[in-house]
């Protein structure tokens, strides 16, 4: 590889997360004087999101997608690893970070969360909320030029100048989460990360929001990182898919080959519970049953996170904490030692 083309793959790679551990101390038992036990919510995930793709964040609920995505941006302590913005390293295990390069990361990184009332202040109109980003981050412009730029990013959005001065509680859910994506993008920032955005909305509210964000990506040239537990939401935004469970990576690939050829278990069995639409399909398919609940993050399995609940588990899957290992076309990466090139046997044509 020539060095022109190796600084061309670098500049294409606007995140990169290097071996990322999120933990926490609980107290054993809910006593202060009882002890604490680790909770390991994100367990040494690497992973990178390039300029202009949506990368999918999926798994169950607890797996570690929204601690993952606060302590990218710092919201969360990292124990150990990177965060790396642009090739700077912005978020260190010792929670220190040069001042410039946390600002930049700030600034160039903005997320829409979860629940669109509560994440807008309820003292503030919208254009305050949406226009707050502009002067939090320092950006000198005039309060004429701050009122015409909130009001192109509100009709960008699907709202318009009667609900300037309005406040949140006179919206809708979906109304709400489009002044977050408002906010979040009236400072013009080049990742969007997206915590659920869909999962406190109506199906057809989901869709709406849904195919904005896809507008307003192309339109922007923005990049995503979507979390969420619904694999068809997923499947409608994202370019690549990054499949957690228990606070590790099991798969990550191009959307195809996670959706069209599933390698690990735990990722077929989450395409094996996502319904089809064709009543005589689903009918005649068969479903992946997963034994047991997902472990507790504070006594997690020994070996592979995953092994019991595993259908495929053997004795060495308790013993050997398996690594991802590329396999496919498009290089995907599976965590599991017993995964082969062979394309799984449930999976969902990825178009």
């Amino acid at each position: 590889m020539t060095t022109a083309t190796t600084q061309g793959a670098q500049a294409a790679t606007l995140l990169s997360v290097e071996n990322l551990k999120v933990q926490f101390g609980v107290p054993r038992g809910g006593f202060p004087w009882s002890g604490k036990a680790t909770l390991r919510a994100v367990d040494g995930v690497s992973f990178n999101v390039r300029r202009g793709e949506t990368v999918g964040l999926v798994g169950e609920s607890g797996c570690g997608k929204s601690t993952l995505a606060r302590a990218i941006i710092g919201l969360a302590p990292v124990a150990s690893g990177s965060v790396r913005w642009l090739g700077n390293e912005t978020v260190l295990a010792d929670g220190k970070a040069t001042r410039r390069d946390t600002s930049r990361l700030r600034r160039d990184v903005q997320m829409i969360f979860q629940d669109p009332l509560a994440s807008l202040d309820p003292r503030m109109t919208i254009e305050q909320i949406v226009a707050e980003p502009l002067t939090t981050y320092g950006q000198d412009v005039a309060r004429a030029d701050v009122q015409r730029r909130v009001l192109t990013m509100l009709e960008r959005v699907g709202l318009n100048a009667q609900h300037l001065r309005r406040y949140p509680h006179e919206f809708s859910g979906g109304q709400c989460q489009r002044v977050g994506i408002a906010r979040a993008l009236i400072g013009e920032p080049q990742l969007v990360i997206c915590d659920e955005p869909v999962s406190a909305l109506d199906v057809s509210i989901q869709a709406q929001i849904v195919n904005l964000l896809r507008d307003l990506q192309r339109e922007l040239s923005l990049s995503l990182l979507f979390v969420a537990h619904d694999l068809a939401v997923v499947k409608a935004i994202s370019h690549r898919v990054l499949v957690m469970y228990l606070g590790r990576v099991m798969e990550f690939g191009e959307k195809r080959e996670v959706y069209g050829e599933p390698r690990h278990p735990y990722t077929r069995a989450l395409l094996s519970a996502v319904p089809l639409p064709d009543p005589a399909i689903e009918r005649a398919r068969r479903h992946l049953l997963l034994r047991g609940e997902i472990a507790s993050p504070l006594n997690p399995p020994s070996g592979c996170a995953f092994r019991t609940r595993c259908p495929d588990a053997i004795d060495a899957c308790a013993t050997e904490v398996p690594q991802p290992v590329t396999h496919g076309k498009s290089a995907t990466r599976v965590a599991c030692i017993r995964v082969a090139d062979a394309a799984g046997t449930v999976g969902h044509e990825a178009r």
